[in-house]
């Protein structure tokens, strides 16, 4: 196949503007997906997201235009999953920037069509949704044209719901989008830019071939490691895996090669011949940089290893997710993992218990902090109980995120407000339209990663959305807040944070704690220290049995016989008892104790 018969393209959008929706109508459209066997979300093969309405992983698949063969790769919107639509860029020479009719202009809108000038990509404006009563075309047109300098003139204009428009998408992709560049007569190159695990078949890498072709039959060697491995299988996704005798220069596909070691596969790797020394090696991907950390721990230690197992299947199919082993006091042997948000956290632990079955653990998100230690050592810090003696801190420094939030002019001032009370500071105000305007403000992570977009949300009243960007470490008054459940420290439950929140902060964890974990036979002292200094105690009563309810009447000496051999029971039972910390403690620890008050 000649490569100007090739196109390759990915649908990049804010979340919930249509992009699975659309990529739908056009598997449709050039007869991959039948009437009778189409589903919504056909490239949505994870029951989480069907359920959750949102593309978690990109996916690719070949459909035929006219006489060419174009592959799509549609992409996920939300923010956390930033870093997949950056390796599907890669696979790419267009992309179609899809955006809502009724929504407008929103922040990943405006961060996706960046990335992909930065890739060099041919970029083809769609506005979608013009079926719907409040669609906007002529304004949202303008927006665009105001914010990332795309002319208005032209646009196309779809209904991805009804198909109207499909057409012109499809002959636009034809006419605009470039062919893929490449050698086809030269020695395979090609570039890993995904992997999966099949238990059956080991690591089956997702590719974009650049140069020669990849064939059956065929031995080849992985640049990053030199290892060398005979390929089993190549094929296309038509939407699912279907064996191809070739993949040939400029097109996406799969290799099987009996990879059956997780950790021989890196993407952004690039896969050459084995005999040949001159082929060079693709610039591969940025290495991902986690915002939020939290401990993940087996409910029961004998699932530690089946947990550490899931873990790295999940790993290399989700390169934007870190690990490494760690221990704690309370809760055993787990892992430090890190993510790209909330919502990517939220989604690595639903997968987690569904796909392995284990029931795990999970502690209070953190940030990572920058430390100067009196020695001039500049060290990073994942967790609380990683911080070093005060005595020997010189600075602590916080993340800082730039965060773009785009909201209509009335609701500036309660995310003024909002800003304020997160500690974060205002940089600049720019205006989309008369109804939309872009709010860009510096806030510390560790502010944002529980319910900052919930409450951007709520003072906006739904319209508001938010895109960020990490910018560096500054130094701020950090103390580190210890939590004591009957007077032992719970390495797991402590928290860093800024010292004049620290008081409220610990009333906070310590009262949400009282009601959760159960009570016990004895009483149960919460408190929160900082140093040596206790700065809030809530206890837990005990369980009491009514010892003196058999007696009636008679000498009191007896009552109270009884109920000082009750009391010294409790006594030696607080000494030796054991508190059992139950999930929901560990995650009431995120409540920030915020909501409005009822008037």
């Amino acid at each position: 196949m000649r490569l100007s018969h090739l196109r390759n393209f990915c649908i990049i959008a804010h979340v919930d503007h249509g992009k699975s929706t659309l990529a739908d109508r056009l598997l449709l459209a050039t007869g991959v997906v039948t009437e009778r066997d189409f589903r919504n979300q056909v490239l949505d093969t994870m029951d989480l997201e069907r359920e959750r309405g949102i593309t978690i992983k990109a996916s690719a698949v070949q459909m035929p235009v006219q006489d060419l063969t174009v592959n799509l790769i549609d992409t996920p919107g939300h923010v956390d999953f930033n870093y997949e639509v950056s390796r599907a860029l890669h696979a790419c020479e267009g992309a179609l920037l899809l955006v809502d009719c009724a929504q407008g202009v929103q922040a990943q809108t405006v961060a996706n069509a960046y990335l992909a000038v930065e890739a060099n990509l041919e970029i083809i404006p769609v506005l979608n949704k013009i079926d719907l009563p409040g669609a906007r075309p002529d304004v949202v047109a303008e927006e665009l044209a105001a914010v990332l300098g795309i002319d208005p003139v032209g646009m196309l204009t779809v209904s991805a719901k009804t198909g109207e428009g499909v057409s012109e998408i499809l002959q636009a992709i034809v006419d605009q989008v470039p062919p893929p560049e490449g050698d086809p007569e030269a020695p395979v190159r090609a570039l890993i830019y995904d992997a999966t695990y099949d238990d059956y078949r080991g690591v089956i890498v997702y590719v974009r071939v650049l140069d020669g072709e990849l064939k059956r039959g065929m031995k080849i060697k992985f640049l990053s490691s030199g290892r060398e491995y005979d390929v089993n299988e190549v094929g296309a996704f038509k939407p699912l895996m279907q064996k191809a005798d070739r993949i040939e220069a400029g097109s996406v596909g799969y290799v099987v090669a009996a990879l059956k070691t997780l950790d021989h596969v890196k993407i952004g790797d690039t896969i050459a011949p084995a005999k040949n020394e001159t082929v060079e090696m693709i610039p591969g991907f940025e290495d991902p940089k986690p915002l939020v950390f939290c401990g993940i721990y087996p409910s029961s230690s004998q699932d530690f290893d089946e947990l550490r197992k899931s873990i790295e299947k999940l790993q290399l199919n989700d390169a934007s997710f870190t690990f490494h082993p760690e221990s704690s006091e309370a809760l055993g042997f787990g892992f430090r993992c890190g993510f790209l948000g909330l919502l990517h956290m939220e989604v690595i632990q639903e997968r987690l218990e569904r796909e392995a079955g284990v029931e795990i653990i999970q502690t209070a998100p953190n940030v990572t902090y920058e430390v100067k230690k009196t020695n001039g050592d500049i060290i990073m810090v994942e967790r609380p109980a990683e911080l070093p003696d005060p005595a020997h801190i010189d600075e602590l420094r916080e993340p800082t995120v730039r965060a773009s939030m785009i909201t209509p002019p009335e609701s500036i001032g309660p995310l003024m407000t909002l800003v304020n009370d997160r500690r974060g500071s205002f940089v600049r105000q720019e205006y989309l339209s008369q109804t939309r305007t872009i709010l860009v403000c510096d806030i510390p992570l560790a502010e944002m990663v529980f319910d900052f977009y919930d409450l951007v949300k709520s003072a906006t009243r739904g319209y508001g959305t938010m895109d960020y960007e990490l910018t560096g470490f500054v130094k701020a008054d950090l103390v580190k807040l210890r939590l004591l459940v009957g007077g032992t420290e719970v390495d797991a439950l402590s928290v860093i944070c800024h010292r004049s929140i620290a008081q409220r902060r610990g009333r906070e964890i310590i009262r949400a704690l009282q009601k959760t974990i159960p009570r016990q036979m004895f009483e149960i002292a919460l408190q929160t220290a900082i140093g040596g200094k206790i700065i809030a105690r809530e206890s837990i009563r005990a369980l009491r049995k009514n010892v003196t309810a058999k007696c009636y009447g008679g000498d009191v000496t007896r009552k109270r016989k009884l109920l000082e051999k009750q009391k010294a029971g409790k006594k030696r039972m607080r000494q030796v008892g054991n508190v059992s910390i139950p999930q929901e403690a560990f995650l009431s620890v995120l409540g920030r104790g915020e909501e409005k008050k009822k008037k």
